[in-house]
């Protein structure tokens, strides 16, 4: 009864601290967390108990719950709901389905069996995934017994699982995290992780017990030795590379801290389900069975810990996993032919961590001994994080997305710059090279690791770019001089302009914007030449974009980019005593065109056209799998080029207003008319329930009786027969950019009604939460979640003036800032601010608070 009571706390609270050993709960504001419940419900049609934003995941919402772990460009796995380990993907490689047979479990004396540490198996494991009848690569643990429930809960980079059982005379939960340190790429990017399983007593009698935590060698390789090799407190899962196969190498080690543990480094060896079937008879004997390392081909290992807790007492068992693949396959992009020709190690991929670390043991040296202190700094931002009274699904939205940066879709290279896919597919990565285009939705690395970000910009105005000007928009891996062989992306291109000005105006790094300077002039003007040669100030020529296609005829979309990189190259060019008139003079042109040609009088548009215009005909043109049939020749000629967005309301159609106010410019254009737009965006795209919705595209981002932000609507008509490819889909990188534009133009309540829309269908019944998908799982563009702070609250701190500047749309306020020298705190109360470092220091000369300077 009191594990019972326990748990249905652990379900009632609303914390913004977590479970486990030495971390104090903060508590959220009732009131917020009120009212967004009962809007969750309206919204959803849900029953008034449904689960509360920011809140626990259990019962129904407690279903597909994978909650990363791992460093910065180390590979991840992931914790699920129920405590179960998934998603084992170290190898530089995603492998979404690999779920290892590796599971913690826990031998009471006295008590009826030995359950595995997890809550019960969710049921659409149990037909149609990766084991049907045929053993699986893990699905066998599936059958041993487990605890009866679990509940999850996150806070971020920490998680925690609270399983309960009427036979288990024991509370148990296991926290699970890995080193998440703002400005601390190197910590941040350790190939660890840890699970800390805590036990309390809550009977009246002393309890003896013995935990245990048990895997597989699937670091185990065809062709490959394989071995199991002993550490203390632990044991090491090896693949031995070869001279031919370097990629096959890998090691995975598992650890206590515990003095008391006793390892088993082989199972016994045999066929069909024999070590499992052993190993499960020593768990459940209670024994502690200590077996040497063999030379090699051991199935698995096991370490047992034993302990007896008094009436009342408390333990926590640390298991640490630490791993090293210093190698790999990856190689991806269009190679000069002396890097193409090049056969040395550098041709493929090589992760960060193995500069920095000899071996496995290495790693885990420095997991083991820095832990205490790894953790204190983790915690110090999870704890600045979460002392917020921003709205629950507001902090919800931005930390789910934070996993992104510890999932396989980001990867760190050798000499440390940053790269990343799109996201990532089932078993490989999807659409490579940081794609610039959807990169720019991306807020959060900016901020909480701001060098590592300006390493984007060093690669696209470096390799990327050619002498003419022209970008890739995506960079080779391993990052050398790219191919210019397609065209540049208009929307990728001058958004990194604007980009290095944000650059610049966090890091206050001078000679860094003078290097940089004459390249970003060079991509510029190579802008101005391709999109716009007769400088009439709006991108007509046909220009590729994010949506895969090219827009032909003047777009507001790229235009507000235009502008945007405009005025961003020319307050670059001003400070460094350049003469920029000629920019500044085309953006005012520019500006008029975007505010008169393309605006409709309620939102902005695109002119579509084919004719007269400097590029070829759209059929001789190189485009990407847009292709002119018989058919297609015939609309060609009565509608104009495909997929083409008209007289339609894009939810994009100002994005690079967006993106300029989020690189700390000021509204490129009529802000009356921008709002306009997003209210008109909001009014028509909006949909709370999709099931009379067409959608012939990827349906599956929103469907049914889900709600969701399309990506464009025609409600004054002029919907072409075939508009551009995505346009009937929701991506919730959009759902979020739209949102906190609306919020930054006052309209909040909008602005959250989006947010909340996204949110529901990642709530854990049906979506991961932690894993919003679009062209892959952990998709960057979702990092657009992270402008909802500078939305709500206009924090943002210059580092060239020296300014803090504060402009809130949520009243009085406490939120979290991040930047280049430190993080914490900033509250706003009663039109006075305080500002709370936690870690590093803030400079700061002058306060601007809605636009009135008070002293700092």
């Amino acid at each position: 009864m009191k594990n019972r009571n326990r748990r249905r706390d652990f379900l009632k609270q609303i914390t913004l601290g977590g479970l486990g050993a030495g971390l104090a709960p903060l508590t959220l504001h009732a009131a917020d967390t009120n009212k967004t419940a009962v809007n969750n419900a309206e919204s959803t049609g849900l029953p008034a108990a449904a689960r509360p934003y920011n809140g626990p995941y259990a019962g129904a919402f407690n279903n597909k719950i994978a909650f990363p772990i791992g460093g910065i460009g180390t590979g991840m796995f992931c914790v699920e709901g129920t405590g179960a380990i998934s998603h084992m993907s170290v190898r530089h490689v995603p492998d979404i389905y690999n779920e290892p047979a590796m599971f913690a479990a826990i031998r009471v004396k006295g008590a009826a069996t030995p359950k595995v540490l997890e809550g019960p198996v969710p049921d659409w494991k149990k037909f149609g995934q990766h084991d049907s009848g045929l053993g699986g690569r893990g699905g066998a643990t599936w059958g041993l017994p487990r605890f009866n429930s679990a509940a999850f809960e996150a806070r971020f980079p920490f998680c925690t699982v609270e399983i309960t059982d009427q036979d288990i005379p024991l509370a148990v939960s296991m926290q699970a995290w890995n080193p998440f340190i703002p400005n601390n790429a190197d910590h941040s990017g350790l190939p660890v992780g840890a699970l800390e399983y805590t036990f309390k007593n809550t009977g009246s009698s002393p309890q003896e017990a013995v935990f245990s935590y048990h895997s597989r060698n699937f670091m185990q390789q065809p062709e490959a030795e394989h071995s199991i090799g002993g550490m203390q407190h632990g044991f090491i899962l090896s693949a031995a590379g070869t001279g031919k196969a370097p990629a096959k190498e890998g090691h995975f080690a598992i650890f206590t801290n515990e003095p008391a543990t006793v390892v088993d480094h082989c199972w016994f060896r045999g066929g069909w389900f024999d070590p499992l079937t052993m190993v499960w008879q020593t768990v459940s004997n209670g024994d502690l069975k200590n077996t040497p390392p063999v030379p090699k081909d051991a199935p698995g290992a096991s370490l047992y810990v034993p302990f007896t807790l008094a009436p009342g007492q408390q333990k926590t068992i640390r298991v640490m996993m630490a791993w090293y693949v210093p190698h790999s396959t990856l190689r991806i992009g269009e190679f000069e032919p002396a890097d193409e020709a090049d056969q040395s190690p550098a041709r493929y991929y090589r992760p960060w961590y193995a500069s920095r670390f000899k071996n496995i043991q290495d790693v885990a040296g420095y997991w083991k001994d820095n832990y205490a202190s790894l953790q204190q700094q983790s915690l110090l931002f999870r704890r600045a994080f979460y002392n917020s009274t921003l709205p629950p699904e507001v902090l919800e939205a931005i930390a789910a997305n934070l996993t992104i940066l510890k999932s396989t879709t980001v990867m760190r290279v050798h000499d440390g710059r940053f790269w990343a896919w799109e996201g990532s597919g089932d078993s490989w990565g999807s659409c490579h090279g940081s794609c610039t285009h959807v990169w720019n939705y991306a807020q959060a690395v900016p901020h909480l690791f701001p060098a590592l970000e300006r390493t984007l910009r060093d690669t696209e105005f470096a390799e990327n770019q050619d002498g003419e000007g022209h970008q890739v928009f995506r960079a080779n891996m391993p990052i050398t001089k790219a191919r210019h062989t397609f065209h540049a992306a208009a929307d990728g291109q001058l958004g990194g302009i604007m980009k290095v000005y944000r650059e610049w105006r966090i890091s206050n790094d001078k000679a860094w914007l003078e290097k940089k300077y004459p390249f970003v002039q060079k991509s510029l003007d190579y802008c101005i030449r391709t999109w716009d040669p007769d400088k009439k100030g709006m991108i007509a020529e046909p220009h590729h974009n994010t949506y895969d296609i090219e827009f032909w005829g003047a777009t507001g979309m790229c235009t507000s980019f235009y502008l945007g990189a405009l005025r961003a190259f020319a307050a670059m060019g001003k400070y460094l005593g350049h003469d920029v008139s000629a920019y500044e003079a085309l953006y005012e042109k520019g500006r008029t065109q975007l505010e008169n040609a393309l605006y409709n009088g309620e939102y902005f548009i695109q002119q579509i056209q084919w004719k007269g215009l400097h590029a070829p005909d759209p059929v001789k043109a190189q485009s990407f799998s847009t292709g002119y049939s018989p058919e297609a020749l015939a609309l060609l000629q009565k509608e104009g080029p495909k997929y083409q967005y008209g007289a339609g309301c894009l939810s994009d159609g100002v994005l690079g207003a967006w993106i300029a106010r989020m690189c700390g410019l000021d509204d490129i254009a009529d802000p009356d008319k921008i709002k306009s737009h997003l209210q008109a965006v909001h009014k028509y795209n909006l949909r709370q329930n999709l099931a009379e919705h067409v959608n012939p595209q990827r349906p599956t981002f929103a469907l049914g009786a889900e709600g969701g932000l399309l990506l464009c609507s025609w409600p004054k008509g002029g919907k072409l027969s075939l508009p551009f490819v995505y346009s009937n889909e929701a991506w919730t990188g959009i759902e979020y950019q739209v949102a906190s534009h609306l919020v930054m133009m006052g309209e909040v309540e909008k602005g959250l009604d989006i947010v909340r829309t996204c949110r529901n269908r990642y709530n854990g019944q049906v979506r991961n939460p932690f894993n919003e998908y679009e062209c892959g799982h952990w998709y960057a563009r979702a990092m657009a979640s992270y402008g909802l702070l500078q939305a709500l609250t206009g924090l943002r701190y210059d580092a060239v003036d020296k300014t803090l500047y504060v402009h809130s749309r949520v009243g009085d306020f406490t939120s979290f800032l991040s930047t280049a020298g430190g993080f914490g705190n900033v509250t706003l109360k009663n039109g006075k601010v305080a500002v709370n470092m936690v870690s590093g220091r803030l400079d700061v000369s002058r306060i601007v608070v809605n636009g009135k300077t008070l002293q700092a």
